[in-house]
């Protein structure tokens, strides 16, 4: 007898979808589509003869070590690494508030597990990350959320609904968001540790790109405006009573490859993090952890190379904005990130990026449709037009320049530019 799959499903797997992304790139795999839909880092900033090297000495002087299961919490010398940078950014942890993971996506699968009982509520920002989505989305999580701007979240649209809701946490990239590319200003940042400590709501920081500025000055984490805030207001030191779970990943400063990634928490939420994770995958592999400790343990290595990578998607954010303000129609607008690999496109009003995305590939070049980033919130709103409901975020679309050579840059959105034309024209005839 054959068994009926569909009905053996958990009822939480109703919520998980497919990432629109992954589906994306699958329809963009031909070599003569220039594809802006990933969020690839470019592979030529990986450091292919520094893990070459790492892995030949690991191998040679702890190679039955590396091959071994190992503690949960991670390797001892990556985790101290770790501390000591974020000591760099003003967050004061010490080896025990650090948690090495399996990419940051398992850090956000991971976070859920621990926090989400079904239908607990969620703020965000709309757009927000998909992967969070995807990851929460298991845990039968509901969202609220609030607009952003070239600001960042607009914080002052959260306290009236903290106010008004029981919320489980808020999760925010305050560093060029994806996917948005945005930032929260420093006054936004104080406003909402502030928020959050008042209405005593966590924060999850999800913090890939914080590293890859190429332009403007540095802005301090959450945790650390919440640090500096605890301290003064109760007059006491340590990490641990603090109010924000960070999470970091050296996907985009040494290679996604790797999948290594890390939270940084007081130490009661790292040790039922760490209880999560036993059950999913015992610990992240012994192997990449040691190569990965072994390539960032020389002085100053892993600073010097972030700056080359910082020049590089610099030079490719700059060439992409010169392309749009010279092949885009009149009416579009998009962001101006002052570090990380994406920014966010708003078409003309009632131009559909989900409808032009085919139209997009026949002109071989891709790009993800904004509306995947929003979440469906707990009262979703929905705007009517022209007979038909349009989605939030119907217009708008996500483009990374970080893994396109400048040429194929310029290339690719002329081909862009033609489409979103010529879905202009068509309308124009409707």
């Amino acid at each position: 007898m054959t068994t009926r799959w569909q009905g053996c499903y958990a009822k939480r797997t109703e919520r998980m979808i497919s990432s629109a992304i992954r589906e994306i790139l699958k329809v963009t795999q031909q070599p003569d589509v220039i594809s802006f839909a990933g969020g690839l880092p470019a592979p030529e900033s990986f450091p292919v003869n520094e893990i070459t090297r790492a892995a030949c000495a690991v191998m040679a002087e702890a190679g039955e070590r590396a091959l071994q299961y190992s503690p949960t919490e991670g390797y001892v010398p990556l985790r101290q690494f770790i501390a000591q940078k974020m000591l760099r950014y003003g967050i004061v942890a010490d080896v025990d508030n650090v948690l090495i993971t399996t990419g940051s996506q398992q850090a956000l699968d991971l976070i859920g597990k621990v926090l989400i009982d079904p239908n607990d509520v969620i703020l965000c920002e709309a757009p927000t990350y998909l992967g969070a989505l995807q990851a929460f989305a298991a845990y039968q999580a509901r969202y609220v959320s609030v607009p952003a701007d070239n600001d960042g979240m607009q914080v002052t649209r959260v306290e009236p609904i903290l106010r008004k809701r029981k919320i489980k946490f808020i999760y925010a990239l305050p560093n060029f968001q994806n996917p948005g590319g945005t930032t929260m200003s420093l006054e936004r940042r104080e406003k909402l540790v502030a928020l959050a400590d008042k209405y005593n709501v966590p924060i999850v920081e999800d913090d890939p790109y914080g590293e890859l500025r190429f332009e403007g000055e540095h802005l301090p984490p959450l945790v650390v405006l919440d640090e500096q805030r605890q301290m003064k207001r109760r007059r006491f030191r340590g990490f641990d009573c603090g109010n924000v779970i960070y999470a970091g990943t050296f996907s985009k400063t040494l290679a996604p490859g790797l999948r290594l990634g890390w939270i940084v928490a007081p130490r009661q939420v790292i040790q039922k993090v760490v209880q999560a994770k036993q059950g999913t995958d015992l610990h992240s592999s012994t192997l990449d952890q040691m190569i990965a400790a072994e390539v960032v343990r020389p002085e100053g290595f892993l600073v010097e190379h972030v700056r080359k990578i910082r020049a590089l998607y610099k030079e490719r954010r700059d060439a992409m904005i010169a392309a749009m303000e010279k092949y885009f129609p009149r009416g579009t607008h998009w962001t101006h990130p002052q570090g990380g690999l994406f920014l966010w496109v708003t078409l003309p009003e009632g131009v559909d990026a989900t409808a032009l995305l085919p139209e997009a590939v026949a002109n071989k070049v891709a790009f993800v449709p904004g509306v995947s980033f929003f979440p469906l919130t707990v009262d979703a709103p929905r705007r009517k037009k022209r007979g038909r409901h349009l989605p939030i975020g119907h217009n708008t679309m996500r483009l990374n320049f970080s893994n396109s050579s400048p040429e194929k840059i310029e290339i690719g959105i002329q081909r862009l530019g033609m489409a979103i034309t010529k879905a202009m024209e068509s309308q124009a005839v409707e």
